[in-house]
């Protein structure tokens, strides 16, 4: 045997009991697991410890994470070996080269500008071979799937217009989405409060989801509202992947703001009802009250459409701006959720221009603040948004149908402490001091319920044959070391953590071993 794990406590995913055993790993697989005589190539001593699947990010941002930085610590330490990117229907590819210059200033807050990047890619199976070869050829730093981002494919096919599509493209997006399934792809994202994304009827995401559903790939969308009307926003995705014959995955799935405290019982009796008539449906969630997301994307949708450079046009305009105000102070916008705009829950985490740090960590004063500072930084502003509940984060995250998601946005000077916490503090809040979930039921939603949804017939679970990603966890100190003030810092009681059988961590430090590959959708047309 290449290694040996003696004497671990194993949670081995499904939720069942833990139980001590050793677990030998070979050629990259779990060799054994019981009492295994003799010793390998190496020795783990493990009592005291507990032996898990590697976790599952269903809901990453590092898209240009993986190929810029190898180590990818803010992953790797928390015991993340798989991260599912492509999310909230904007990412890289599709694109040519119109596109992707839209698309790039339309999320530069999500992932930075790129210039350090070699965008040498433009389909969906392009960058996945650029994952593969990335830093030299060697790989990356976790492994990654993808999700085709149908607001990039609908920005491809007919721009950033606020229109019906035409039949013609129509066709064309449905092509490339099949395209994009065909070339590894697991599934189909959306971002229905960003742009061009919400500019789709029900129809034609219908239209989009039965090509999905085709290739047994699953539907992510980021819905309509996660504020006014939040309840009707997620039973339109319910609904319509019905229609599809569709799986469906809710993207950070939650209920925000005032209106919503202590309703999350009523989404989840939503979801109950349709798993109950046959659905398949899961969702995820990361551990904290904050959401996450561009200054921008607060603004209501008609004031985005035509892209990154109408919307400063707009913003320069005073009448212009003024309208948006209204929208967003008044009315209450679509990209703020339907609800009026509170600016004291608003708080800059991160910027581009460096001219700018000293914004970040401070709330916003009023629409005069904004409207400045995404002029000023072009629309690159992130925020943490002051909107959730607490009571709904611990409804949700014993949902039967749950799994684990950071949604971690890893620019910013002070960017949400989840990108760098989220996994850890399931286990050591969440499980150790509060008991919301029992450990092996909270590895079961962070390992082999992400796996199975993603169809990886070898992966989440401890069991012999399957990939050997796995993390060794101290159940009595495993805690996230990230805070809203000191947000990028490593958790702590993570020891050990594996790809394909490598030590991605050891002894609590990141080694230089790059493990990572993209993971392909593997199961055929049907």
């Amino acid at each position: 045997m290449d290694l040996v794990i003696r004497g671990a406590r194993v949670a081995d995913g499904t939720g069942g009991p833990s139980y001590t055993a050793d677990v030998s790993v070979h050629e990259g697989r779990i060799a054994g697991i019981g009492r295994i005589p003799g010793g390998g190539r190496r020795t783990l001593d493990a009592h005291g410890l507990v032996l898990a699947p590697g976790f599952i990010d269903m809901h990453a941002h590092s898209d240009l994470a993986l190929l810029r930085d190898p180590d990818h610590g803010a992953k790797a330490a928390q015991g993340v070996t798989l991260e599912v990117l492509g999310q909230d229907g904007l990412s890289y590819a599709p694109v040519d080269d119109r596109t992707l210059e839209g698309v790039r200033a339309a999320i530069t807050g999500w992932n930075g500008p790129g210039d350090d990047v070699d965008f040498d890619w433009r389909t969906v199976g392009g960058y996945l071979d650029r994952l593969d070869r990335a830093h030299g050829g060697r790989g990356i730093a976790v492994n990654a799937a993808y999700l085709v981002p149908q607001g990039t494919v609908r920005a491809l096919a007919l721009g950033w217009d606020d229109r019906p599509a035409t039949p013609a493209e129509l066709d064309r997006m449905r092509r490339l989405v099949a395209e994009g399934l065909e070339q590894g792809a697991v599934g189909m994202s959306s971002g229905l409060t960003y742009t061009p994304g919400m500019y789709a009827s029900g129809s034609e995401l219908t239209e989009l989801c039965r090509v999905v559903a085709r290739y047994g790939g699953y539907y992510c969308p980021h819905h309509r509202s996660y504020g006014h009307g939040a309840l009707a926003a997620y039973a339109e995705m319910v609904e319509l992947t019905r229609r599809a014959g569709c799986a469906l995955h809710l993207a950070h799935a939650t209920m925000n703001f005032a209106e919503n405290e202590g309703r999350a019982p009523e989404l989840l009796a939503l979801l109950d009802a349709a798993l109950d008539a046959g659905a398949d449906i899961t969702l995820d969630t990361y551990p904290y009250t904050p959401g996450c997301t561009t200054l921008v994307a607060l603004l209501p949708s008609w004031a985005n459409e035509g892209g990154p450079q109408a919307v400063l046009a707009r913003l320069r305009d005073d009448t212009g701006a003024e309208r948006i105000r209204h929208a967003l102070e008044v009315e209450g916008a679509d990209g703020c959720h339907g609800v009026p705009v509170d600016w004291s829950t608003i708080e800059i985490s991160g910027v581009g221009d460096p001219a700018l740090a000293g914004y970040v960590g401070t709330r916003l004063d009023g629409w005069d603040t904004a409207r400045g500072l995404l002029l000023d930084d072009r629309l690159a502003p992130t925020v943490l948004q002051h909107v959730g509940h607490e009571d709904n984060v611990r409804a949700i995250m014993r949902h039967r149908v749950h799994t684990g998601g950071s949604d971690g946005i890893l620019q910013g000077a002070k960017p949400h402490p989840r990108a760098y916490g989220t996994f850890p503090h399931y286990l050591g809040r969440y499980v150790r001091e509060l008991g919301v979930l029992g450990l092996e039921e909270c590895v079961a939603h962070l390992s082999g319920r992400p796996a199975a949804r993603l169809r990886l017939p070898d992966r989440g679970l401890v069991r012999v044959g399957h990939r050997a990603d796995l993390v060794l966890f101290d159940p009595d100190t495993v805690a996230a070391g990230s805070t809203y003030e000191r947000p990028r810092t490593l958790p702590t009681g993570i020891p050990y953590v594996l790809i394909d059988g490598r030590f991605v961590m050891r002894d609590g430090r990141r080694t230089d071993v790059l493990a990572g590959r993209a993971v392909r959708r593997t199961t055929p047309p049907g």
